[in-house]
């Protein structure tokens, strides 16, 4: 039996995403990073539903798919035969092999044609339904990014000079700080939500998709903690008159 610290569990990242939604209601009420945990943490749901109803679905189709396999084999290993007899029965003194060889080749092209379609297909339909999730989970990590991207530490240094452009800055230093850092736990909980896919799955295009997905949140969460070295330095020199 498989320990629970070897795999991702759904039920323990969906609590942390929670608690983070009820951190982040305490301090930013009514602002949209309240409503994109929210989503998140609906998308974990999904996620955890939608992987244990493909696990089982998966578990009938391959059954079936086995099946298949061992019909089409019986199939083709029955063909050959009688193909064989056959050309026994109308020539049994001059056997031509040539047609002979030539139908079995494309037989046993078919059979394996047919094999490996029916093998695949547990997993493709299963490809298809993660994809999807994949996907909306890349959108939520640019849509944290585009909440703190306007939150730039630097307004708040003492030199710096607004023009009538500039984004409004409507956070304290402090609570700066707590909404970047609220952001980067955002982003790598969109991280483990794509790793629950992966616990899923072996198939190459949902693993390729899901390090991509890593591969940006860390990318961002790096972004934001450099803007949170910028914000403490910043501080170190007293805030902007």
């Amino acid at each position: 039996m498989a320990s629970t610290f070897e795999k991702v569990q759904a039920a323990p990242v969906l609590a942390t995403v929670r608690r983070l939604e009820q951190r982040i209601e305490a301090r930013f009420p009514g602002r949209g990073l309240h409503r994109v945990v929210g989503e998140l943490a609906s998308l974990v749901e999904t996620v955890a539903s939608s992987t244990a109803s493909v696990r089982g679905r998966r578990s009938w189709l391959r059954t079936a798919s086995r099946i298949g396999i061992v019909v089409v084999l019986a199939a083709t290993t029955t063909l050959v035969v009688l193909a064989l007899r056959a050309a026994a029965m109308d020539a049994p003194d001059e056997l031509e092999w040539v047609p002979l060889v030539e139908s079995a080749v494309n037989d046993l092209i078919f059979a394996v044609l047919a094999i490996w379609f029916l093998w695949s297909v547990p997993e493709r339909l299963q490809r298809n339904g993660l994809l999807e999730l994949l996907h909306r989970l890349r959108s939520m990590a640019h849509i944290v990014d585009m909440h703190q991207l306007t939150k730039d530490p630097e307004r708040l240094r003492a030199s710096f000079a607004p023009t009538p452009q500039s984004v409004a800055m409507d956070l304290s230093p402090t609570e700066l700080e707590y909404y970047l850092d609220y952001c980067s736990e955002l982003l790598s909980l969109i991280g483990k939500a794509a790793a629950l896919c992966a616990e899923e799955s072996s198939d190459a295009v949902v693993l390729e998709t899901v390090s991509t997905v890593e591969t940006l949140t860390v990318s961002l969460e790096r972004k934001i903690w450099q803007k949170i070295a910028v914000l403490n330095a910043t501080r170190d020199q007293g805030p902007a008159s």
